[in-house]
């Protein structure tokens, strides 16, 4: 039997809450996060901002450049969490199989559900309109028959809108579509992937599981299957995450001090995006290092204070690459992680350096 499984995604969800509670904010352009003179970045910003171009993780000045009239506003994360805890009784009055992904998106598994004629896209529609009339705020969803598909697709119509992928439409649909819209495909994997001749889901499709695994490691599986529509995940409500990170593994091996510093840099920025769409902040940062005969170390730091920054990490990061054989030795794949991790809610130092 095919599952039936909804993905929930806020939209513009720190924005919205502002333009919510402040009605004089409607309309206009709103950035959560840093000013404009200091050295955060953007939180989240509504859809009138982002048609200036402006995007998650985006450094304040620059969207400060690229819309000069945007109002900023210092995050409210404890609020942010109360609307997220709301968001989420108004989920379990239809499962308990329920899987957060951030503060403003999560999974549901609603196939032995038995409401809206066990419909799921019924379920998905119903469940906006109950967030809409009782918070007056819009989400998106998606509708499949596992989290992969499920979660493209409520990115398809977004704002305020849902769409479906049913069993058998999943490879046409996924063809043509650009690879970076895949989940799980950062920045640093798409340029890997486009240097593959790799730029839609047909192109990964084509590879075998062998060019996949050459191209990109222990991470081949993962791709190979959901080129084919293919995901196995079940929506678990036992998650709790205690790191994130990502890595490449490159074609060649590579012995270029600075080349590993500009790659571990931008493995840095996807990691940082990632802890900030989810409201997480860290206190360990572990560099991973395999070398070209695949041993493999691994070199950590541990602040006082919170070092999920950018200005903080890039200045770790040298250090423990310094702790490592490179100078010497080949260079199969570079890793990043951040871990001892806290929400942005529970952090009670009010000078948080990141906005």
């Amino acid at each position: 039997m095919n599952r039936k499984i909804i993905h929930i995604d806020m939209d513009a969800f720190f924005a919205a809450v502002e333009q919510r509670d402040f009605p004089e904010l409607k309309g206009k352009p709103v950035i959560v996060g840093g000013q404009p003179g200091s050295r955060g970045v953007v939180a989240a910003s509504s859809y009138e901002a982002r048609t200036f171009g402006i995007y998650s993780a985006m450094p304040s000045s620059r969207a400060y450049q690229l819309c000069p009239h945007a109002i900023f506003v210092r995050p409210r994360f404890s609020a942010y969490k109360q609307v997220s805890e709301e968001i989420h009784q108004i989920f379990n009055e239809y499962t308990d199989l329920i899987e957060p992904l951030s503060l403003d998106e999560a999974y549901l598994d609603v196939t032995e559900v038995q409401l809206c004629k066990s419909s799921a896209s019924l379920m998905a529609k119903e469940l906006r309109e109950k967030i809409f009339t009782r918070l007056q705020l819009t989400a998106s969803a998606g509708i499949s028959y596992n989290k992969f598909l499920a979660k493209l697709g409520s990115d398809q119509n977004k704002p305020d809108g849902q769409f479906i992928i049913k069993p058998g439409q999943a490879e046409y649909y996924l063809h043509d579509l650009p690879i970076g819209r895949f989940y799980g495909v950062g920045k640093v994997t798409e340029a890997k992937m486009k240097s593959f001749g790799i730029n839609t889901g047909g192109d990964l499709k084509r590879k075998s599981m062998l060019e996949l695994q050459n191209i990109l490691g222990n991470s081949a599986e993962y791709y190979y299957d959901i080129a084919r529509g293919i995901d196995h995940r079940p929506v678990s409500n036992q998650r709790v995450r205690k790191s994130l990170g990502s890595e490449t593994t490159f074609q060649q091996d590579i012995s270029d001090v600075d080349e590993m510093l500009q790659q571990l840099f931008n493995l840095l920025d996807e990691v940082l995006e990632s802890l900030l769409q989810r409201g997480l902040l860290a206190y360990t940062l572990t560099l991973k290092v395999k070398y070209a005969d695949f041993t493999q170390v691994t070199r950590s730091y541990t602040g006082e204070s919170i070092i999920s920054v950018r200005e903080t990490a890039v200045e770790i990061i040298p250090v423990l690459l310094a702790k490592t054989d490179v100078n010497t030795k080949n260079i199969r794949l570079l890793g990043i992680s951040f871990s001892n991790l806290q929400s942005h809610e529970d952090f009670s130092n009010s000078q948080l350096p990141l906005f």
